[in-house]
């Protein structure tokens, strides 16, 4: 790609998870010049998960990696390109948007689909990463079947971490929710709720210092905030909710976002910028998961269509 001369598309796709993915099936198939942004490589946390049990089709489950590559060759089938570059500002012009790239590269697009997922904010302690997919969740509803009968912590005291606690009650024999403060931060409806449920068990102004284990977690060590003293909780689970951030800084104060900058979309996954459009983790919504993210991919394309179509 010469940057002096931008390609030209008729839709550029920002990320290639699974609603990333999906739109560019999508778009291939109706016909349009497609473009997926990919920074890393195609399917976004998907890929890095071990084992997907609740995407419909594979009964048996099947990997993440694999699940991507899948959703990649048959996107590729239908004609749409990956770039592999991040972008980096989405600049509005007379008809269209030029997407500046990382590698200051740019290209053209008449419409963008906004399907830059985000990630989980991490602990930082040491073990976090070393038992990823061993042990470290940040997704109960995705890995909480692999636990079923065995006793499990949650860490945080939001929304989030109290839902999942209260879904992991029904599966685990005992769920201890890990929380710095000694009160939550989640609504009270969702405390009523988890505090009447047995299993669950709360640890109050605690704060996880590393995560233990040989081969897979065995245990987390934890300091009370008020004595400093330590103590070494068994467990088979970690589940991590302290928080989850969109990939959205780039296009701050282009997007209407909400205050934790989660892109604002209609029912058609339009933003507040004609012509763009959002899909999957990265705007609001109520569920954060495969099957959801490739429905929104699939909407925002076809969406997308009708507004290069009528514009």
């Amino acid at each position: 790609m010469d940057a002096k001369q931008p390609l030209s598309y008729d839709l550029a796709i920002i990320g290639a998870g699974p609603a990333g993915l999906t739109a560019g099936l999508y778009a291939g198939r109706g016909g349009l010049r497609a473009a997926l942004i990919e920074k890393l490589a195609p399917g976004g946390l998907m890929a890095n998960t071990e084992h997907i049990d609740n995407y419909p089709g594979f009964p048996g489950g099947i990997s993440g990696f694999d699940l991507a590559s899948k959703m990649q060759e048959q996107m590729l089938r239908f004609g749409a390109e990956i770039i592999y570059d991040q972008a980096a500002a989405i600049v509005p012009q007379t008809k269209g948007f030029v997407i500046n790239l990382a590698s200051a590269k740019k290209i053209e697009a008449r419409a963008v689909i906004m399907a830059g997922g985000g990630y989980p904010k991490s602990l930082g302690v040491p073990g976090e990463k070393e038992f990823l997919g061993k042990g470290v969740s940040y997704c109960a509803v995705c890995d909480g079947a692999f636990f079923k009968g065995q006793e499990v912590a949650v860490i945080g005291g939001g929304d989030s971490a109290v839902q999942e606690a209260i879904y992991l009650s029904g599966i685990c024999s005992k769920v201890r929710v890990i929380h710095r403060r000694d009160r939550l931060r989640a609504a009270e409806s969702l405390q009523k709720r988890a505090m009447a449920i047995p299993q669950i068990e709360f640890l109050w102004n605690k704060t996880v210092i590393s995560i233990e284990g040989r081969e897979a977690v065995s245990g987390i060590r934890i300091e009370d905030r008020l004595s400093t003293q330590e103590e070494l909780v068994p467990t088979a689970g970690v589940f991590i909710y302290v928080g989850f951030q969109p990939n959205t800084d780039f296009v701050s104060g282009l997007l209407k976002t909400d205050d934790n900058g989660y892109i604002l979309t209609d029912d058609r996954m339009a933003t507040s910028v004609p012509g763009v459009f959002a899909a999957g983790d990265i705007r609001k919504k109520l569920v954060r998961q495969i099957s959801s993210a490739v429905g929104d991919g699939a909407l925002a394309a076809v969406a997308a269509q009708q507004y290069l179509e009528s514009n």
